[in-house]
């Protein structure tokens, strides 16, 4: 099959997230891929004119090696506001070239805009359109007064879609309250890697490059830094346990919006224990995990978070190690109780549930174990089976019209 995705983020640098893994397994299942993005971060690079060029970068691949990603980034205008404002043009000339010269089976939106211009097109041409929510998608939009039309272009793709793809159960109904036939609605879970995320991993070179001993008590964290992560109170309340409890370590890998803020308090409070690893390669996470004792999702339950499953969950989970989270209703929804997760009120509570748990080494083992455990029957290979034999059904069922 033709694959079309269209997004409006960076493949080439963030994540992997949930296309990366399924579009890589995908392409080395022999169906070609072809990637539709956008340089959400051309702000905080050097800027070379206020126009950036459409390129194209051949045979991609993040997660799996051999996979042959293909993908197109359109110009933009490199000013605020103007640069998702330019999308509408360049955008709606590279979906139709797209659609003219690479002929896809079926296109997969992940954006708002460009999405819905995409859904269009395809809608007018007879060509099968995906809908896949990873997120709520316009509560992410950062300026506010624009939530209100992103939420409009949102609920209109789910409504004129196909099929609707959504990562776990708060986000089905959360599609089907945007307007989505419950019918159209697949849940398509987050998957893990088994091979690459295990509990058999070693991260005792990892623990002695950063100092930490056998007996500290590593607290650990992955991802992008957003303001409502919870890091920053997390960070000031270790700084309060520092003399109580001087082995409790928290490392945090990863940049974003408070990672200089981080930087600083670390400074301020001379916070020895706070260790800031920055960004650091796909391949070295397995291995950052399991230098780990507990993993954290200390996230506030905002209007971001509420209804979503982050792929580190699993990853954590895979691992073997037991996560601390705040109460976010789809991360409860998808893990319930019993099954190696433990949830706090706030980020705040973190600390005081981590020194708990610290004081019973088997307990923390025992959750691991049944973290592991639960998270087995997620294997991306499943995963993609059942994303693919959606998108051949799909395909199927347009010709036969």
């Amino acid at each position: 099959m033709r694959i079309l995705v269209v997004q409006e983020s960076d493949w080439l640098e963030k994540g992997p997230h949930q296309q990366h893994h399924l579009m890589e397994r995908l392409s080395l299942r022999g169906h070609r891929i072809r990637v539709i993005d956008f340089e959400i971060e051309w702000s905080r690079k050097p800027r070379a004119g206020f126009y950036s060029e459409r390129s194209v970068f051949n045979s991609v691949s993040k997660v799996c090696e051999g996979a042959d990603i293909t993908v197109i980034r359109p110009g933009i205008l490199r000013l605020p506001l103007f640069d998702f404002g330019s999308v509408v043009f360049t955008h709606s000339v590279e979906i139709y070239r797209q659609i003219r010269d690479f002929r896809p089976d079926v296109i997969v939106g992940f954006g708002i805009l460009n999405t819905f211009m995409a859904m269009r097109m395809a809608s007018r041409r007879r060509i099968p359109f995906i809908y896949y929510l990873i997120d709520a998608l316009h509560t992410l939009i950062p300026i506010s007064k624009l939530r209100f039309l992103g939420k409009v272009l949102e609920s209109n793709t789910l409504r004129g879609c196909d099929a609707v793809c959504v990562i776990n159960e708060e986000l089905k109904r959360y599609a089907i309250e945007m307007g989505a036939q419950p019918y159209k609605v697949h849940v398509v879970r987050a998957g893990i890697d088994t091979e690459r995320f295990n509990p058999h991993l070693d991260g005792c070179g990892l623990r002695e490059k950063f100092g930490i001993s056998r007996d500290d008590v590593v607290l650990f964290f992955m991802g992008w830094l957003y303001s409502f992560s919870g890091l920053k109170e997390l960070a000031a309340e270790l700084s309060e346990f520092r003399h109580t409890y001087p082995n409790l370590k928290l490392v945090i890998v990863g940049e974003g919006d408070i990672y200089h803020d981080l930087q600083q308090l670390k400074k301020d409070r001379n916070l020895q224990q706070l260790i800031l690893a920055g960004w650091q390669p796909y391949e070295r996470i397995p291995e950052f995990i399991a230098m780990a004792d507990i993993c954290l999702l200390p996230a506030h339950n905002n209007e971001i978070m509420r209804n979503i499953v982050p792929i580190k969950m699993y990853e954590y989970m895979g691992c073997g190690k037991p996560v601390i989270a705040t109460r976010l209703p789809g991360i409860m929804r998808e893990f319930g109780e019993g099954n190696g997760v433990i949830y706090v009120e706030k980020p705040e509570d973190v600390l005081k549930k981590a020194v708990e748990l610290a004081e019973d080494r088997q307990k923390m083992r025992e959750l691991g174990k049944k973290a592991a455990e639960y998270v087995q029957k997620y294997s991306w290979e499943a995963i993609t089976n059942q994303f693919e034999e959606l998108l051949k059904e799909l395909a199927k069922n347009k010709e036969c019209r």
